[in-house]
């Protein structure tokens, strides 16, 4: 089968990318993301990437800049979901003298530094509401005013965004403006997850990172015997590229033997299974849906304590005579008693019994900091929620 030249000249091109910013891999939705960006590159449109956590979004906002006609200017990467709310704007835009508590001088946003060049926001559906009709005005006009300004200032950047959550979903939501994500949208470039991309890449990422890390660490590198080859590649990689390089350099680092089995790989793979939160079978009318990971957790530490008190009342009946010890099993099947959760968390359950939402989240919050001794990084990751809402909660409910 002959190719065209064009089709040649674009599987070069290809290649070259991959070689120079250490891409690796070869399934077919990421060279198309690959080709896309290239395509689109020479251009001033907008780019949205979209791609799950870990999968290399950050990788994409390069290529786009080192191979457009803006890639002597200035080229800065934004992690909107990092930044608190009160400081953003002016992170983005920048501010005048005085024109709030702590701005003792006048300073450039990156939309003004940038002036020329690429501005790469992450997370841009974390930017509170404010901010996007800011960002759609840059957008639009090119026009921003600084924080506590009133004179309208002109730039001329290009945007590339990213994010791994459904800004459709968002939007709907009324959590994203309609029109931004639209003007965002104008290029669509989709990173495919690694366990989409096949064997032969997730093979060929592990001993890429296996190399380096031998490099780096002056060690022979590990090997994987045919066995724990078809584990590796037959986990799901929720963390994706990411993930697999953390646990090849724990291999790496932590294993004697250079020879890896599928029993030894296994101690280093997280037990899916385990991890989950425990949801509960619902009927259909009782079904809901959550809008985020902390409504979950509260629903199943409600669900928990509902258990608990269950079994509790159960065990009282029995020991009162009202029901007998020896249930029959069919009479289980009718009324399942969830196994019973550890002594922590029923204690958690019993203490937020009496407790409203607001008063929930704020004890969580509070919890969270202190096992993390006032880390709010930390305290973000473990409440799986961004520094930003963390942030907004603390002065909310004055944990400061």
């Amino acid at each position: 089968m002959t190719i065209s030249p064009i089709e040649f000249v674009m599987k070069v091109d290809v290649q070259h990318i991959k070689q120079r910013f250490g891409i690796i891999g070869n399934a077919p939705g990421l060279i198309r993301a690959i080709d896309v960006a290239l395509q689109v590159a020479p251009t001033d449109l907008s780019v949205l990437i979209t791609g799950e956590s870990g999968v290399g979004k950050e990788t994409f906002p390069q290529i786009l800049h080192q191979n457009s006609p803006r890639k002597h200017g200035q080229y800065i990467a934004v992690n909107c979901g990092a930044i608190p709310e009160g400081t953003i704007d002016s992170e983005l835009f920048g501010h005048e003298k005085g024109s709030f508590t702590g701005a003792l001088a006048d300073r450039k946003g990156y939309f003004e530094v940038a002036d020329g060049g690429t501005i790469f926001l992450d997370e841009v559906g974390e930017l509170p509401t404010p901010t996007q009709a800011r960002l759609l005005r840059v957008l639009e006009s090119g026009e921003f005013i600084k924080v506590g300004s009133s004179k309208v200032l002109k730039t001329n950047v290009r945007i590339v965004a990213a994010t791994n959550v459904n800004l459709i979903q968002a939007v709907g939501e009324g959590k994203f403006r309609e029109d931004l994500y639209y003007r965002l949208n104008t290029v669509p470039i989709q990173v495919p997850p690694l366990r989409e991309r096949g064997a032969e890449d997730i093979l060929l990422l592990f001993r890429k990172f296996a190399g380096d890390c031998a490099e780096k660490y002056h060690m022979p590198s590990i090997r994987l015997d045919e066995e724990a080859k078809q584990l590796l590649t037959s986990y799901r990689w929720p963390g994706n590229v990411r993930e697999l390089k953390n646990i090849t350099e724990r291999l790496s680092v932590i294993e004697e033997n250079r020879d890896v089995t599928a029993e030894v790989l296994r101690e280093y793979l997280p037990d899916l299974s385990v991890q989950k939160l425990p949801v509960l079978m619902r009927s259909e009318n009782e079904q809901r849906t959550f809008n985020s990971e902390r409504e979950i957790l509260y629903q199943v530490l409600f669900d928990m304590k509902k258990d608990v008190s269950e079994l509790k009342k159960l065990v009282h009946d029995i020991m009162a005579g009202n029901i007998p010890a020896a249930v029959p099993h069919e009479d289980y099947s009718r009324h399942p008693i969830a196994p019973a959760p550890p002594e922590a968390a029923i204690q958690e359950a019993e203490e937020v019994e009496d407790l409203s939402p607001e008063e929930q989240e704020k004890e969580n919050i509070r919890k969270a900091l202190k096992r993390h001794n006032g880390r709010r990084k930390s305290a973000a990751a473990d409440l799986n929620i961004s520094e930003r809402t963390l942030y907004r909660k603390i002065k909310e409910y004055n944990l400061e």
